[in-house]
């Protein structure tokens, strides 16, 4: 919204000393935002003066087009006294008319400076401009004729166009519709430095009769108010007054015709829209109802439009003549033979309004006023104002009938405690301020011993409960009195097993090198297929989405490797030498008990219904995918680099597994999407909950990733329902370890998990890790079997372990894989 300084001074009266900065500051603690803060005259600077046309002589061109060579006294302005020579493209002017003439020297809107320059045969020196030229106006054609009494000739022009006028530009919240107007913004002044207000609907309005224009309504709910006015014998020739073309201009609108001009400039004024209709044009009663199902009509753009029945008309004998509200009709507009004129101040349902404005894609400055509330109590003083204008600007004569259907809502009541405000905002406020406050936005205020029952303003339809009356309060007092407060600890339990889990999983995938990414959890068919999934995989078994957004991928995820795999490939493929990526979030899989039951919303599912609801929903398990693919270790001066391998997927599940205290067991796996010979499965306490490996190589091909990338997922709900309460740190000893390694064959069947739990569990309480380093087949060991070699270390809390208990440990670990695994010692 914008507002002319000058404007809003003719409703308040602000101190001499408050400036324009010291007043948007404090209008903008009120909750009108400033916005900008613009000058008529931005763009325009120089010589800007008063001209009188001596002579202008038309001219022919060869081009067709016929341009005037004037002569234009521009007094002595131009230094010499002289007439200035001047070539205008226009026609609208003549001898004698004072215009509005731009000096050399001078530069108008958008840099174009102005020079003495040659054209069409002659040196035009200046320019004489219209108001697009100048940026006040659209109007490019005509030359800006002013009137007889505007000055003399030489007269600097910026004071007779208003060029001065500073224009504030608020940002207005969807709530304070009462600000989208002068009347509203003025009262906040005058709220802001306790100036007295003068309301412009405030004014004496004849009472109804029955000699109005003819009006029935059929929907009072969208439309509680309607009142008419007629105006005969109006002067369509006549124009609109430079003050006024100047202020809605200053506003943000453009002059269109003096009928036109008029209702805007009420509508800015006082916030309430007003159409006018060519009175002639009209046939019969005037009525408001809902549109019927396929109606159409054409409204004053041009587009004919198909209504729906939630649509608010107005309608005489001849059909529909407006969207209630929003737009009016075609057929009955104001044009420039209109002499009598119907003025319509009505007052529309706003969410009605609201939804019209929007099916119909239609924004004008009635429709957002009419959609965020308008104060329903001033349409007869609007209609009033206009009837007025156009009398005393038009030479029109008021019609005696005055139409008013309907009464303006009640505003409902809002209780309020004295001590509310105090505590939401933490400022110490009294209860008489509280009622000060509250009656200072024009709120009638009933108080009592414990509180206040307040009725809002009219033009407050916002204010609907006591957080409404505390925010008023307390904007007044000031927020910048709010106090700075250090938040208090919480009064929970702080976050939960489960969330302390799922942040220490990304803290450590973070501190791997890992990023976490979010993806859509949506798949289709050809997902599966490029994975490689067989038909009968369970993870082809999914739910699919009532509303999918793409029918490609119509179902909810049974797997997140899809959207890590797609986000790696699109990484890589955009340049980056090695991704690293993670991904947490839940899956879904059908259960297949039908579908849940529907039960009525007028109660709450009881104890028995909720089984039956959630038996049909699908299981959610929570699950984490990781990738890496391409380059894990870079290559320099340091050594040579390395690509990710199916290693780092395993390594980053025994890595979550530590961190958590959960006890996870690798063993040898086959399942797409991984390489059948590089697969591991994850499994703790028994059960799988993963698998993590290198991807089959048709798999990196068909989602465009480089070869030998890894990756893992795992059912987090199980590995979680493992970890540790509480995680032990390591311990130390002082004294110095002893290295014990053993090669021990074993039947190429038998997993080195195996052997290494085997030595474990015969080494005792004295073995401080065990690592195998070496794989070795051939001639040496013999045909199905397989050399593995691990390094025992040994270390005692309390003292330095003998060659002979290291021995003893060494040889029962050895005891203990000949005994599960048959493992035979090589020498």
């Amino acid at each position: 919204m914008k507002a002319p300084l000058s404007w809003i001074k003719e409703y308040v009266d602000l101190p001499a000393d408050v400036t324009t900065e010291e007043l948007t500051d404090r209008l903008t603690d009120l909750g009108l935002k400033l916005e900008a803060i613009h000058s008529a005259a931005d763009g325009i600077s120089g010589p800007l003066v008063i001209g009188q046309v001596l002579t202008a002589e038309p001219e022919p061109q060869k081009n067709g087009k016929t341009i005037n060579w004037c002569t234009v006294d521009v007094g002595e302005a131009n230094g010499t006294g002289e007439p200035q020579g001047i070539v205008c493209g226009a026609h609208n002017f003549g001898p004698g008319d004072l215009v509005v003439v731009v000096l050399p020297g001078g530069v108008l809107p958008g840099g174009f400076e102005i020079s003495a320059r040659k054209t069409y045969g002659h040196v035009s020196a200046g320019m004489i401009c219209s108001a697009r030229e100048l940026g006040i106006g659209e109007d490019h054609d005509g030359i800006i004729v002013l009137p007889s009494d505007a000055g003399k000739p030489g007269d600097d022009a910026f004071d007779v166009l208003g060029l001065r006028e500073e224009v504030i530009e608020f940002e207005i919240n969807p709530d304070r519709a009462y600000g989208l107007s002068l009347r509203g913004i003025a009262r906040e002044a005058a709220l802001a430095f306790g100036a007295p207000f003068r309301d412009p609907a405030a004014r004496d309005v004849p009472d109804a009769n029955d000699d109005g224009y003819p009006v029935v309504v059929d929907d009072p709910v969208g439309c509680p108010v309607f009142v008419a006015r007629t105006v005969t014998g109006f002067d369509p020739a006549a124009s609109t007054p430079g003050w006024l073309a100047e202020r809605i201009t200053h506003a943000g609108m453009r002059p269109i015709s003096l009928a036109v001009d008029i209702t805007n400039y009420v509508m800015l004024e006082t916030g309430r829209p007003i159409h006018g209709y060519d009175l002639d044009k009209l046939q019969g009663t005037i009525r408001v109802r809902r549109a019927a199902e396929g109606e159409r009509m054409t409204t004053l753009d041009g587009n004919e439009r198909t209504l729906s029945p939630e649509d608010l008309v107005v309608t005489d004998d001849s059909g529909i003549i407006g969207l209630g509200g929003v737009m009016g009709g075609e057929t009955t507009e104001m044009s420039e033979t209109t002499t009598n004129v119907l003025v319509e101040a009505a007052h529309w349902d706003a969410v009605s309004m609201f939804r019209t404005g929007k099916r119909h894609k239609i924004s004008s400055e009635a429709g957002k006023r009419n959609e965020r509330g308008v104060d329903p109590t001033i349409c007869a003083a609007a209609a009033d104002r206009v009837v007025e204008l156009l009398v005393e600007l038009g030479g029109g004569t008021a019609g005696p009938g005055v139409t008013v259907i309907g009464t303006a809502p009640e505003q409902p009541s809002v209780r309020i405690g004295y001590d509310l405000p105090e505590r939401i905002s933490g400022i110490p406020i009294s209860a008489d301020t509280v009622v000060a406050n509250l009656r200072a936005i024009g709120s009638t205020v009933d108080a009592d011993a414990d509180g206040v029952t307040v009725t809002p303003p009219p033009w407050r339809p916002d204010i609907t409960d006591p957080f409404d009356l505390v925010e008023e309060v307390v904007r007044i007092v000031g927020y910048d009195k709010v106090p700075s407060v250090v938040p208090r600890e919480a009064t929970g339990r702080g976050l939960t097993r489960t969330q302390q889990l799922r942040r220490r999983i990304g803290r450590t995938l973070a501190g791997a090198g890992c990023v976490e990414v979010v993806s859509f959890p949506f798949v289709g068919e050809a997902t599966f297929d490029a994975l490689g999934l067989p038909d009968d995989d369970v993870r082809r078994h999914t739910v699919p989405l009532a509303n999918p957004l793409s029918a490609e991928e119509p179902a909810y995820t049974t797997t997140l490797l899809p959207g890590v795999l797609k986000a790696a490939a699109r990484n890589v493929g955009r340049g980056a030498p090695g991704v690293a990526l993670f991904e947490t979030g839940t899956v879904a899989f059908p259960v297949d008990r039908g579908p849940a039951p529907i039960y009525g919303v007028d109660r709450r599912p009881d104890e028995a219904d909720l089984p039956k609801l959630f038996e049909a929903l699908p299981r959610q398990p929570l699950h984490l995918a990781v990738v890496v693919a391409g380059e894990r270790e870079r290559a320099g001066w340091w050594g040579a680099g390395r690509n990710a391998d199916w290693s780092d997927a395993v390594g980053l599940a025994r890595l979550l597994a530590d961190e958590l205290g959960t006890p996870l067991e690798v063993r040898q796996g086959a399942r797409m999407p991984w390489h059948p010979g590089r697969c591991a499965r994850l499994l703790v306490e028994g059960v799988e909950v993963g698998h993590a490996g290198e991807l089959h190589p048709q798999v990196c091909v068909q989602l465009g990733l480089p070869a030998r990338s890894a990756a893992l997922e795992v059912d987090l709900d199980v590995v979680m329902a493992n970890a540790a309460v509480v995680i032990p740190g390591p311990s130390f000893s002082s004294f110095p370890v002893a290295k014990e390694d053993v090669a021990l064959v074993v039947a190429d069947d038998v997993p080195a998990a195996d052997v290494e739990a085997a030595l474990r569990e015969g080494a005792g309480e004295l073995l401080e890790s065990v690592r195998l380093f070496d794989v070795y087949t051939g001639e040496q060991i013999g045909e199905g079997s397989k050399s593995l070699a691990f390094a025992l270390r040994f270390r005692a809390p309390d003292r330095t372990l003998t060659e002979t208990e290291t021995s003893a440990a060494r040889d029962a670990a050895v005891a203990r894989a000949a005994e599960r695994v048959g493992a035979v010692q090589r020498a």
